[in-house]
C-alpha cells in the first residue's frame, strides 16, 4: 500500500510504505522541507549538509552511505562540532541514514529494512 505526502501547494507525491519518495525524480528541496517540518525539524546548514553527503554517496556506489563514514565526511567538510553518532542523532532523532536518507528522496536504506 502506498501513501502519499500532501504538499502545502495542493500536490500530492506519492510514498512508498516506508515513508520515502516512491519515485526519486519528485524530490525537491521543498518536499525534504516538507517532510522535515512534518517530523518537526527545520533543515539548516548542517542537516543539508548530512542531505548531500548521503546523496553522493548514494549516486557514487549504490547504497546508503555507513554511519560512520557520514560522521568522517561530516568532520572532513568542516562541521566538526557535529560529526559524531550522538550529535548526528540529536540532528536526526529517526536515525541520521534512515531519517536522512527520506529526506534525500532516496530509497530506505537496507540496513533498515
Amino acid at each position: 500500500m502506498t501513501a502519499s505526502l500532501e504538499l502545502a501547494s495542493g500536490e500530492a507525491v506519492a510514498l512508498d510504505e516506508h515513508g520515502h519518495l516512491a519515485a526519486r525524480s519528485d524530490w525537491s528541496r521543498q518536499i525534504a522541507r516538507e517532510m522535515a517540518s512534518r517530523d518537526g525539524i527545520e533543515l539548516d546548514a548542517v542537516r543539508w549538509k548530512v542531505i548531500a553527503l548521503l546523496t553522493a554517496h548514494y549516486d557514487a556506489y549504490g547504497v546508503e552511505m555507513p554511519m560512520r563514514l557520514l560522521v568522517r565526511r561530516l568532520g572532513e567538510s568542516g562541521f566538526g562540532d557535529h560529526a559524531s553518532s550522538r550529535a548526528l542523532y540529536r540532528l536526526f532523532p529517526e536515525g541520521p541514514v534512515r531519517q536522512g536518507s527520506r529526506y534525500a528522496g532516496l530509497p530506505i536504506p537496507v540496513s533498515c529494512i
